[in-house]
């Protein structure tokens, strides 16, 4: 399981954005439950059905995820989550902003971390899988400015018109970051 106590990130430039509560857990909360609704009826709408791999609330709560609320103040912005695949590798899963927070920073906040949580936690490599409709180009835009590039499937995914894979190679903990 991973785990993080690191104080909530800003992401560069964001100076409207008012600082970020990322609390563990929270998917017993009306607003996240309906963020998540949300988030599953976004991908039946962009999607196949076999190619939906988007979590439930039950795959959320499993052992080997993480998963955070994001708020600032009262308001919920955004949830995401941490899958643990081994010892050295994750999969960014449930990755959802609000929709009037959007454009704001909350996903480059998320991103920030998500990175910071895994390389504190000492892994080597993130993982995801997003959709390539055009409604998911944002989200490919987001995690390429963060370093991800296209990858092979993982984690028993197959190779899927609909799906684009992406990873992240994470320096180890305490290394230096380039500039």
């Amino acid at each position: 399981m991973l785990h993080s106590t690191d104080p909530e990130p800003r992401a560069p430039g964001s100076d409207s954005l008012p600082r970020l509560d990322f609390r563990a857990g929270g998917l017993n909360q009306p607003d996240v439950l309906a963020l998540l609704r949300t988030h599953l009826h976004s991908a039946t709408e962009h999607s196949p059905a076999d190619s939906i791999h988007a979590l439930d609330l039950d795959g959320l709560r499993a052992p080997d995820m993480q998963f955070w609320s994001v708020w600032a103040k009262t308001d919920l912005v955004g949830m995401c989550a941490l899958k643990s695949l081994d010892d050295e590798h994750a999969e960014i899963k449930s990755m959802r902003t609000v929709a009037t927070w959007r454009r704001r920073g909350v996903g480059d906040a998320m991103m920030a971390h998500l990175l910071a949580t895994a390389v504190a936690s000492g892994l080597r490599r993130l993982s995801l899988e997003t959709g390539t409709a055009a409604a998911y180009a944002p989200a490919r835009r987001l995690y390429a400015r963060h370093g991800f590039t296209p990858c092979p499937p993982f984690a028993g995914y197959r190779l899927d018109p609909h799906s684009c894979y992406m990873r992240c190679e994470l320096p180890a903990a305490g290394s230096p970051t380039p500039d």
